[in-house]
């Protein structure tokens, strides 16, 4: 079969990467935008625009066939610097709303870092699995996030993200351990046990 001229195309390869190195340097820029306790529309664009381009850099390079490990770590790295900067963007533009979710969003703090040390303890690094579960968190932190810095909401959609992380966090903790070594884009817990049936 002729290979697609998409596929050869320097510029299209490079895509997912431009993609992950923009959200690297977008984040601070959102940060810097609250750091007076006030955020602009430039805010809300820029968070979109980051959104979506962590779409797209998994689908793009899903279709020329560029995935591979050091890009979906990238992918992951850019998604923790992000939400870093939205989470200290929240307290510095929104503290009271997340004083009244103190104990919950310390729930789903302390789920992400036995996540960091279990995967850390396994594998000497974070996982990268980009699970189905994963992906329902991220759509409903987006949806949390436009309602908090949008329409200054932080009611049934902050729950939900909150809810969504924990169930994630703690599927993607099951699957460290039971996949006997690191591997990235595992996209449920089934798929892990599939794979560990496999491996053994």
């Amino acid at each position: 079969m002729e290979t697609p001229v998409y596929r050869n195309s320097t510029i299209l390869q490079f895509l997912p990467q431009f993609l992950v190195y923009t959200r690297f340097f977008i984040s601070p820029l959102l940060l810097w935008d609250a750091i007076d306790g006030n955020t602009s529309i430039w805010f809300i664009l820029g968070y979109v625009y980051a959104f979506f381009s962590d779409i797209f850099d998994g689908v793009i390079a899903r279709r020329i066939g560029v995935i591979n490990a050091l890009l979906r770590q990238s992918d992951s790295w850019a998604d923790v610097i992000l939400y870093l900067c939205i989470c200290l963007s929240a307290w510095l533009v929104h503290p009271d709303k997340i004083i009244a979710f103190s104990t919950p969003l310390s729930l789903i703090a302390f789920a992400q870092l036995i996540w960091w040390i279990v995967n850390l303890a396994k594998y000497g690094k974070p996982a990268s699995y980009h699970t189905y579960s994963a992906k329902f968190w991220g759509i409903t932190l987006f949806i949390a996030t436009i309602g908090l810095f949008g329409f200054n909401y932080a009611g049934l959609t902050l729950w939900l993200a909150i809810i969504a992380g924990i169930v994630h966090t703690i599927e993607e903790i099951a699957m460290t351990l039971i996949l006997p070594k690191w591997t990235h884009d595992v996209l449920s817990i089934f798929h892990a046990m599939r794979l560990r049936q496999i491996s053994s």
